[in-house]
């Protein structure tokens, strides 16, 4: 018998392939579904302020999304949001939005909140949140030169884009960085131990 023991995989709501092999290497077998929602539009829509709860939000509503497709399944959904003080950050739109991102941002220490939900449809058709985690972790970013800035850029291409704050700390983001407090998985965007405490309570892992 192997470590997972539910009949079925669980049901990812994202196409982060960071949380992917997360799970995977945690020995989660998966199901995926990405959550194609207007993240935007439903944060602003929320009028939160408060850079967890907006996070708690969007993870629920892409597990909520997708649980309407695997009725009595657990979905799993994941955001993460980046907050400079009082200011929320979104993904760059492109290499020049990147750039901005990193000027405000360097020599700072910023906050990563990395929210989870697990939801399940129930038989009566309602989408019922099993789970839910926030954590937090925070990082302080060098006071780096303009000419790093525009190797870093060069070097990391496009894949700044993929991610709030333009970096990734598994690659090359982590010469941004002179500090770092906090869990390695919060950082990466999916609370790990926590979401694995929950899947043995719920009978999906061996206790």
């Amino acid at each position: 018998m192997g470590l997972w023991i539910d009949h079925h995989p669980l049901v990812l709501a994202s196409k982060s392939e960071v949380r992917r092999g997360v799970l995977a290497a945690a020995g989660i077998p998966l199901e995926l579904a990405p959550a194609d929602i207007d993240e935007r539009g439903i944060a602003a829509r929320a009028a939160l302020s408060d850079p967890g709860e907006i996070a708690a939000l969007l993870a629920r509503e892409k597990a909520r999304a997708i649980a309407a497709r695997f009725p009595g399944r657990l979905v799993l959904g994941a955001d993460q949001t980046l907050a400079l003080g009082e200011r929320v950050f979104s993904k760059p739109d492109d290499l020049d939005g990147a750039r901005a991102q990193l000027k405000l941002l360097r020599g700072q220490t910023h906050a990563l909140h990395a929210a989870i939900a697990l939801v399940r449809q129930d038989a009566g058709g309602a989408a019922k949140v099993v789970f839910e985690h926030v954590a937090v972790a925070r990082l302080t970013m060098r006071d780096f030169s303009d000419r790093f800035l525009d190797a870093y850029l060069v070097a990391a291409g496009s894949a700044v884009t993929a991610s709030v704050g333009a970096y990734q700390v598994e690659k090359l983001g982590i010469q941004l960085f002179e500090h770092i407090e906090g869990d390695h998985f919060t950082i990466l965007g999916l609370p790990l131990i926590p979401l694995l405490d929950v899947l043995r309570r719920e009978g999906c892992l061996a206790a």
